[in-house]
């Protein structure tokens, strides 16, 4: 038969034979190559060898294995087997068994021990010792190390095989399979069989239906209080990860429940099994109520920590050092030494600034928020007659001004406009990737401390960042609140600013404006919910490039290489969308982007990972804080390196970020994604010479004021909008975000 009717009439089928040898093995995500020799196929089979790829646990020479999967063609490596899932074929020969025995697999036992095992257990030595390892104790001068021995080598290379079928039974694919496995080890199947539900907490990518779905094959009742617990605990967390939720009210889970669990969802469930499991939670500490309010722990101790520091800041004693009129009188001697003129709302600004513990400064782009930043670090310096050189400080004092950003590319903006070092909120604090080196017990140095882009604060990091603020350390915070908020849960810049007892200032006079941005104004436009009636019109810096979403691809990928043959670097121009799924999605985007800025070549090395492709010279993001280099989610860099036959311990590819050149190994490469297209909310934070920003009916859902506002002030000299302009307009009038459960505000203003 051959290959293509095979696929054509089983889709996947299975060979079995033995490993002749390992080409490839990662032990971190468990990727294989192995030359496999054929003893049988489905079909008739003319080859006695071919290459098996996937992700399983090491193999052995020698071993038997059956392996399902498809067949496919490599374009540099050939014919090669995919394997979906893999099972090892115990020997079952009396002659066999013992070969396998005295392997390499159970070091110390030799031919005549293995023979001695297998004449006194009998048939089926393998079968009944993977369900009875114990019979190994009745095995006539066996040592206690022998045992031990064999028993480890049993449980880990047939108990785990089992593991993995029993997975595979629960439609678990192997790269999912491997991951509960390295989770629970050994106890895998005790605990699926006892809890499924534990599945959603501990693996990731594992949600409630499919936890869910294994319960009910093993029988859990529709209405069994576990089954109610674990879905409380999982819209909690989605409430957190995709709305930003702080908290969930009672009646808010019992109106969620019934989209979660299927229609008529709380007839299962009486007010009297719904609060007795409350109860259980509560005392199992995995939620924490107040009042109405049901909190995950970590939320509730977040919220409730960051209010109270808040708090002691705004209730801790001033010193104030400098009158009114010496503040203003510095002012304008540094206005007339720097040749900068500040407006009125400005001036006060930094009068504000200087003297309070506690502080808000929010404006819109252009409006001279970066100008009064450096401003107040400026005259801090001149007030209190320190240096701004880092050299002139040593242990005995650190430098007294932190500045401080939530991403790499934000805190490289405050560096730049201010000549002084700043940094990541994650680097100040210390974050080493498992936690934080200062707290409330080791808090930061310095004596002033500002903080850009707060709107993309999260509560977690609000709470960390201000628990780490050290008393009479001046505080102030500059955010737009137009902006996105944060991805994680909390909505810290707007619910600060509704603390009337916190200073605030909001900068709303548009100074570049006078520069000719049109881009600025159409940002303040369609802050006000205003679509401009020059919006179609082609402007010095902006375009409108009407087009569907079938032509939308197309447009926007012409449009980036243009900009590129026009001299523009990859780090110029961005493409900016809402989402990354679908047919104008960021991975759609990028695909297509890659292919005509940075094709396939083959003198251009390239490496796959996953359903993505890096080659060299490819724009990439960074996903996540890299822990061992000082590199930040939102980090954008070029790959300038790959190496195809790294090993696992070696670096597959090189990133260079500014001057900075970063290692990944192939289990780090889930730590980038493709960067030519990347979300408006990964953008924030970060400015970009050229945006083009897609508006499309496709992306309805996701477009909103804030949205758009964001996208649009992320471009400092051109935009380009590409898209219906009726979409523009329905997410320009939709108005902001829902807004987020929180008490952060009501629990600062309480007991004032």
């Amino acid at each position: 038969m051959e290959r293509s009717q095979l696929e054509s009439n089983t889709g996947t089928f299975s060979i079995t034979g033995s490993v002749v040898r390992q080409i490839y093995y990662n032990e971190e995500n468990h990727y294989g190559v192995y030359l496999f020799r054929i003893h049988q196929a489905e079909g008739e089979w003319d080859k006695d060898h071919t290459m098996i790829v996937g992700y399983f646990l090491r193999l052995h020479e020698e071993e038997n294995y059956r392996c399902y999967g498809t067949w496919r063609t490599h374009p540099k490596f050939g014919e090669q087997f995919q394997v979906e899932r893999i099972e090892k074929e115990l020997p079952k020969r009396r002659e066999a068994v013992i070969k396998y025995l005295s392997g390499d697999l159970f070091p110390g036992v030799g031919q005549k021990t293995a023979k001695k095992i297998v004449d006194s257990i009998g048939e089926q030595t393998l079968e009944r010792l993977a369900v009875k390892p114990e019979l190994l104790e009745g095995v006539p001068g066996l040592t206690e190390g022998q045992i031990a021995i064999v028993r480890s080598g049993l449980e880990e290379h047939i108990a785990l095989e089992r593991t993995l079928v029993f997975l595979y039974e629960y439609g678990f694919g192997p790269i999912m399979a491997l991951k509960i496995v390295q989770t629970y080890k050994q106890e895998t199947i005790q605990i699926i069989e006892e809890d499924p539900y534990q599945l959603i907490g501990d693996i990731e990518g594992i949600g409630f239906h499919r936890a869910d779905e294994i319960a009910r094959k093993q029988g859990i009742a529709e209405n069994s209080p576990r089954r109610y617990q674990a879905a409380v605990l999982y819209l909690l967390q989605e409430s957190a990860m995709n709305a930003g939720h702080v908290f969930l009210t009672q009646e808010e889970i019992d109106q969620q429940l019934d989209g979660l669990l299927g229609e008529n969802s709380l007839e299962l469930f009486s007010s009297e099994v719904r609060s007795a499991s409350i109860e259980e939670l509560i005392i199992e500490q995995e939620v924490m109520i107040e009042e109405n309010r049901i909190y995950l722990p970590s939320l509730y101790y977040a919220e409730f920590g960051l209010a109270k520091r808040v708090k002691e800041l705004l209730e801790q004693e001033t010193e104030q050092n400098f009158s009114t009129a010496e503040i203003y009188r510095e002012i304008g001697d540094w206005e007339e030494e720097s040749g900068i003129s500040y407006a009125d709302k400005q001036r006060d600004a930094l009068q504000m600034a200087l003297s309070s513990s506690l502080m808000i400064l929010t404006g819109g782009p252009g409006t001279g928020k970066t100008t009064v930043i450096k401003g107040i670090c400026q005259l801090y310096a001149r007030l209190n007659e320190c240096s701004l050189d880092p050299d002139d400080y040593g242990e005995d004092r650190s430098f007294p001004i932190r500045l401080a950003a939530p991403t790499g590319r934000a805190a490289k903006r405050m560096a730049e406009a201010t000549g002084l070092p700043a940094m990541t909120i994650h680097r100040l604090l210390g974050y080493d990737g498992a936690g934080f080196e200062h707290h409330s017990q080791a808090p930061i140095a310095g004596e002033l401390l500002i903080v850009d882009e707060v709107s993309m604060l999260d509560i977690w990091l609000a709470n960390q960042l201000f628990r780490s603020i050290p008393d009479g350390m001046k505080v102030i915070l500059v955010g737009d609140q137009n902006q996105l908020p944060s991805v994680g849960p909390g909505q810290v810049l707007q619910h600060l600013l509704e603390v009337e007892q916190i200073p605030r200032m909001e900068l709303n006079e548009i100074y570049r404006q006078a520069e000719g941005s049109s881009i600025i104004q159409l940002a303040h436009a369609v802050k006000e919910g205003i679509v401009p009636d020059d919006l179609l019109t082609p402007l010095t810096d902006r375009r409108f490039f009407s087009c569907n979403s079938n032509q939308a691809v197309r447009v926007v990928v012409q449009t980036y290489h243009n900009a590129i043959q026009r001299g523009y670097t990859l780090q110029d121009v961005q493409v900016l969308a809402p989402v990354y799924k679908g047919p104008a999605g960021v991975n759609r985007l990028n695909q297509e982007i890659q292919a005509v800025v940075n094709p396939a070549d083959e003198m251009k090395r390239e490496i796959q990972f996953g359903e993505t492709t890096f080659r060299l010279g490819d724009k990439v993001l960074q996903l996540v804080n890299h822990t061992d280099h000082p590199v930040y989610n939102g980090d954008m860099g070029l790959i300038i390196s790959i190496q195809e036959d790294a090993s696992a311990d070696e670096p597959v590819c090189w990133v260079r970020y500014d001057q900075l050149e970063v290692p990944y190994r192939r289990t780090q490469l889930n730590q980038i994604q493709l960067a030519y297209a990347c979300s408006v909310h990964k953008a924030q934070g970060s400015e970009f010479a050229i945006v083009i920003l897609p508006v499309l009916h496709t992306y309805r859902h996701m477009l909103k004021r804030n949205l758009i506002y964001t996208g649009i002030t992320r471009s400092t000299s051109y935009l380009i909008l590409c898209g219906e302009q009726l979409a523009f307009a329905h997410g320009v009038k939709k108005g902001m975000s829902q807004q987020r459960n929180s008490q952060l505000t009501e629990l600062i203003l309480a007991d004032w």
